[in-house]
């Protein structure tokens, strides 16, 4: 089968990864909170983001190699982390992982990830991301930070944007619970998606792994309590001084939205910034990440940039470009892929993405995506 002909782009993917999923699954993956307007926001602004062509510019040979942070990844692009990932496919975490050392591009792995970092550290390789939902007892936090080095993760990703649960509100009229509860409804929506139900009864059904290892040493925990209540904490700048202290790798705050926040995370000691609205799962009233990247840009110069929300395609990464980052992240469409067509189904939205890329620096007439950026300095796209 040509899967260029069957799913030419992301859109074919994320139909079939429907028809695939239980329903509660699919409400958990492709929901928004309130009434997920940030969700259709974040594609109406990537739509708006227009880029004129250069013509005549004679052979274009596109060079998707970027640095970031002092590495070199194949493509501009990567595998942004996923809560309870493996609950949308079953070993989401290690296909994912192992797809991203294939292709040398970063693998995020959620701290709320179905997976210990012992397991899917060595999987990615260098390219490891550890990201962090900051736990407030220090031990555990010092713990979660040994346990990521210890595993291979090289880059440290403190998500800023969660000061408190979101109400997901189709996620709630789906009966979901995290971890998910057996009910009759949800065991009949299970058993009429046997090839997610089969695949879940080998890998075992998806838990808050590495969390629950914590939630057994807590002596202050309610009886009813499940592993995201050690996780329920606000943290603040001294938060991340704390965890500077504690981390001698790459750390990176994600869900940076104001110019005056990212200046101070460079002061605190960030090795980039990650401009997000977390895909508009958690406040249904802010704005799209891509317009406030130029602001960003402007007020961080020479900080990199890393940026998501809403992105479907190689244009889209092109058009985050632009308007100032370094580095573009995607967290859904990967797991979109993998419900459609299994691991294979995630090396097939590799492929889309670095064609579409390729495709589009042609018609702009650029050898690299970089090569955006100083041209919308100059006013030419």
């Amino acid at each position: 089968m040509d899967l260029d002909l069957r799913y030419p782009a992301l859109t074919d993917l994320r139909a079939r990864a429907r028809r695939r999923l239980p329903h509660f699954v699919w409400e958990y993956l492709d929901s928004a909170t309130g009434s997920e307007s940030v969700k259709a926001l974040n594609r109406a602004r990537l739509d708006a983001v227009r880029l004129t062509p250069r013509v005549l510019r004679g052979p274009i040979a596109p060079d998707l190699t970027t640095s970031l942070m002092g590495q070199t990844y194949s493509a501009p692009f990567g595998i942004a982390p996923l809560g309870m990932s493996g609950l949308i496919w079953p070993g989401a975490e290690a296909a994912l992982a192992r797809l991203s050392a294939e292709k040398r591009i970063p693998y995020g792995l959620s701290t709320v990830a179905t997976r210990l970092p012992e397991e899917i550290g060595p999987l990615a390789g260098e390219r490891g991301w550890f990201q962090l939902y900051p736990p407030g007892d220090p031990g555990i936090r010092a713990d979660l930070l040994r346990r990521a080095k210890d595993a291979g993760f090289g880059v440290l990703v403190l998500t800023v944007d969660v000061p408190a649960p979101s109400r997901r509100e189709r996620q709630r009229r789906a009966d979901l619970a995290i971890p998910p509860k057996k009910t009759p409804r949800m065991i009949w929506q299970a058993a009429i998606r046997p090839r997610w139900s089969l695949g879940t009864l080998r890998t075992g059904i998806p838990r808050l792994r590495l969390m629950e290892e914590y939630l057994r040493l807590d002596g202050n925990a309610p009886s009813t309590a499940h592993a995201g209540y050690l996780l329920r904490t606000n943290p603040d700048w001294d938060y991340v001084k704390a965890l500077r202290d504690g981390w001698d790798g790459l750390l990176v705050l994600k869900g940076i939205l104001r110019p005056e926040d990212a200046v101070q995370a460079r002061a605190a000691g960030a090795d980039a910034v990650w401009v997000s609205n977390h895909a508009g799962r958690q406040f249904d009233g802010c704005p799209a990440s891509i317009d406030m990247l130029p602001a960003i840009r402007a007020a961080v110069p020479g900080l990199p940039l890393i940026a998501d929300g809403g992105v479907e395609g190689g244009l889209d990464i092109l058009r985050m470009i632009a308007r100032g980052a370094d580095f573009v992240m995607l967290g859904r469409a990967w797991h979109y892929a993998l419900a459609a067509l299994g691991p294979q189904g995630a090396a097939h939205l590799d492929h889309i993405l670095r064609d579409d890329l390729i495709a589009n620096l042609h018609q702009l007439g650029m050898n690299r995506p970089a090569d955006l950026q100083s041209a919308a300095t100059e006013g030419q796209v």
